[in-house]
């Protein structure tokens, strides 16, 4: 979780949306930002139970949206797809119950408005 708490921002003091080479490669890799934001709500709305949805650089330089089961990630040996996060969210229903109780889309769509881009950038750019 030490990397989760940096992905996220009180609302208002940071970027709200990617900035420089990350936005640029986001556009390269997936069109748009709104569109690399839907495929990662999506990675993390159909992670069936525990797990995390991840955004990160393969290592062909790409980025790519997975999950990953339980507290699995993607710098593990064996996982799915392996690359180096840059952005992660946690749906362990521990992450969102007590405001949300059963309602993870409503968690995933609430964090966009804390993500904090300035580090995700940052993360991307010294990846």
């Amino acid at each position: 979780h030490s990397l989760f708490w940096t992905w996220m921002t009180s609302p208002g003091s940071t970027n709200t949306a990617p900035t420089g080479n990350l936005k640029a490669k986001i556009e390269q890799d997936f069109g748009s930002v709104d569109e690399m934001k839907s495929l990662f709500t999506t990675a993390a709305s159909k992670r069936f139970g525990s797990g995390w949805a991840w955004l990160g650089v393969k290592s062909d330089g790409k980025l790519a949206i997975t999950s990953t089961p339980n507290q699995d990630n993607p710098l593990m040996p064996n996982v799915d797809e392996p690359m180096i996060p840059i952005l992660g969210l946690d749906v362990w229903e521990h992450a969102y119950y007590l405001k949300y109780q059963n309602r993870r889309p409503e968690y995933i769509q609430a964090f966009w408005n804390v993500a904090n881009w300035d580090k995700v950038v940052e993360y991307y750019d010294n990846y």
